[in-house]
C-alpha cells in the first residue's frame, strides 16, 4: 500500500519534472515572440508564422484591428500579449531605371582649404576665419547664398572697400557667425578667401519605386554624401533625370565597381528631389513616364516581419536603358520595429549579372529587391572585399520617407 503511494508519489514528481522541461522551453521560444508586431490591414499572416511553432494559439486575430492586441494563450492561461499596429495595404510600382541625380545644397559647400600668394605672405583666409571643411555658407553680410557665383561678387566687393565679410555658416545643425578679410591674390586683381567650395553634386543611381497615385518616389537606398567631407548633402532643391548605362567597370575584391551612364534626351528631367536622408533620395514626378517593361502596374509590398531568407529577385540596368530581372539570394533579414539602414544582407546569384558586373556595383543602389510578388526592400551597400554580397534596406522606411505610408494611413 505504502510502496503503491510511493510510486505514484515518485510519477507525479516525474510528470511535474518532464512538464517543466517542456514549460522552460517553451518561455524560451515565447521570449522570442516579439511584444509589438506592424502588419497590413486584413493580414495576420506575420503573427501567425511567430507564434507558429509555439504549444500557443493566438486567439481573436478577427478583432485585432478593434483591439490592437493579440493574446496567446496555452490551456486557455494566457501567455504573452502582442501589441499590433495596423496599417492599410500598401501597393507601389516597382523601378530599376538608371537615373541622373543632381542636388543643389543649401548655401555652399566648403570642400577644402588653399593657401593664397600675396606680396607679403601665403595665407588661408578663410582657415584664419575659423571656417573648417564641411561648413556650409548660408548667409554673406547677411544675404542668402546659394551659387558659387554669388560668393566671387561679395568676396571681389569687401578687397575692392578693404572691409570685411560676415559670414553665417551651419555645422552640424548649429550657426556660427565668422569674420573673414579677402586677400589679393599676387599679380592679381582679385582677391580671395582660401577657400574651395561647391554648390552642387551629379551622379547615377536606381529608381527604386514610385506611387502613380500621390506622384512620390523613392531611389538610391542609401544617404549622398560629398565625395570630399564625407558628410550627408543638405538639399535646397535638384533633380532627377532620365540615364543611359554606357559601360561597366567590374567589380573585384577590395575594388567596387562602378556604372558609367550618360544623361539621355537633352536631360529631360523626370522629377524633383526633395529630401536627402539615410534611406535615399525622395520627391515628386512631373510625370507618370517611367516604364521597365517587367512590373508596370502596382505591386503589394512586403514589411520587415514578413521578409524571409531564400530566393528573390531585383530589378537594374546594366547596358542602355533596358530593366532586366535578375535572382539573388536574402541570406538575412531583420525584422526592424524602428528605422535601420541595413536590414538585409542579398547575395547576387545570377550568373549573367556576375559575368556583367561582378556583383552589386556603384550605381546599383536603389535596385528594387521583389520577393513572392512582392516589393521588400532596395539594394543600398556592397561588401568591399566580396563584390557579391551586399546590404539591403527594407522598404517600409523608405516608403515613410517618401511620404507614402503616412499618408496612405491618413486616408483611411
Amino acid at each position: 500500500m505504502r510502496g503503491d503511494v510511493i510510486r505514484k508519489g515518485i510519477g507525479v514528481v516525474l510528470l511535474i519534472f518532464v512538464l517543466s522541461i517542456g514549460l522552460s522551453e517553451n518561455v524560451q521560444k515565447w521570449g522570442q515572440v516579439p511584444t509589438s508586431m506592424t502588419v497590413f490591414e486584413g493580414d495576420v499572416t506575420p503573427i501567425t508564422e511567430a507564434v507558429s511553432e509555439l504549444n500557443a494559439v493566438p486567439v481573436s486575430t478577427e478583432s485585432v484591428e478593434e483591439t490592437g492586441q493579440v493574446k496567446l494563450e496555452v490551456g486557455n492561461f494566457p501567455i504573452k500579449n502582442i501589441d499590433v499596429s495596423v496599417i492599410p495595404k500598401l501597393e507601389v510600382i516597382p523601378g530599376g531605371q538608371s537615373i541622373g541625380v543632381k542636388l543643389n545644397t543649401e548655401g555652399v559647400l566648403v570642400v577644402g582649404h588653399h593657401l593664397v600668394e600675396t606680396d607679403d605672405e601665403s595665407i588661408s583666409p578663410g582657415e584664419e576665419a575659423g571656417i573648417q571643411v564641411g561648413d556650409m555658407i548660408t548667409h554673406i553680410d547677411g544675404e542668402e547664398i546659394q551659387h558659387m557665383s554669388q560668393v566671387g561678387e561679395y568676396v571681389q566687393s569687401a578687397g575692392d572697400e578693404e572691409r570685411t565679410l560676415d559670414i553665417r555658416l551651419k555645422r552640424d545643425q548649429k550657426i556660427y557667425e565668422k569674420t573673414l578679410t579677402p586677400v589679393k591674390a599676387k599679380g592679381e586683381h582679385s582677391y580671395r578667401m582660401g577657400l574651395y567650395i561647391r554648390d552642387s553634386a551629379a551622379g547615377v543611381g536606381t529608381m527604386t519605386f514610385y506611387d502613380p497615385d500621390t506622384m512620390k518616389y523613392g531611389a538610391l537606398g542609401h544617404v549622398i554624401s560629398d565625395v570630399d567631407t564625407k558628410k550627408p548633402i543638405v538639399v535646397h532643391d535638384g533633380q532627377i533625370v532620365r540615364s543611359s548605362v554606357t559601360s561597366i567597370e567590374k567589380g573585384s575584391n577590395g575594388d567596387p565597381g562602378e556604372k558609367l551612364a550618360s544623361l539621355t534626351k537633352q536631360r529631360e528631367k523626370l522629377g524633383s528631389i526633395e529630401k536627402n536622408s539615410s534611406f535615399g533620395i525622395f520627391g515628386t514626378l512631373d510625370k507618370v513616364n517611367l516604364k521597365n517593361k517587367l512590373y508596370d502596374e502596382k505591386m503589394p509590398v512586403s514589411l520587415s516581419t514578413h521578409v524571409k531568407e531564400g530566393p528573390a529577385k531585383i530589378l537594374t540596368v546594366v547596358e542602355g536603358e533596358e530593366v532586366q530581372e535578375f535572382d539573388i539570394e536574402i541570406i538575412s533579414s531583420v525584422p526592424q520595429q524602428q528605422p535601420a539602414t541595413k536590414g538585409m544582407v542579398i547575395k547576387v546569384t545570377d550568373p549573367k549579372l556576375l559575368e556583367a558586373t561582378g556583383g552589386i556595383v556603384q550605381g546599383m543602389s536603389g535596385s528594387p529587391i521583389i520577393q513572392d510578388g512582392k516589393l521588400v526592400g532596395a539594394v543600398t551597400h556592397v561588401f568591399v572585399n566580396d563584390p557579391t554580397s551586399g546590404y539591403g534596406c527594407h522598404i517600409e522606411w523608405m516608403l515613410e520617407e517618401a511620404g507614402v505610408l503616412q499618408q496612405e494611413a491618413k486616408a483611411s
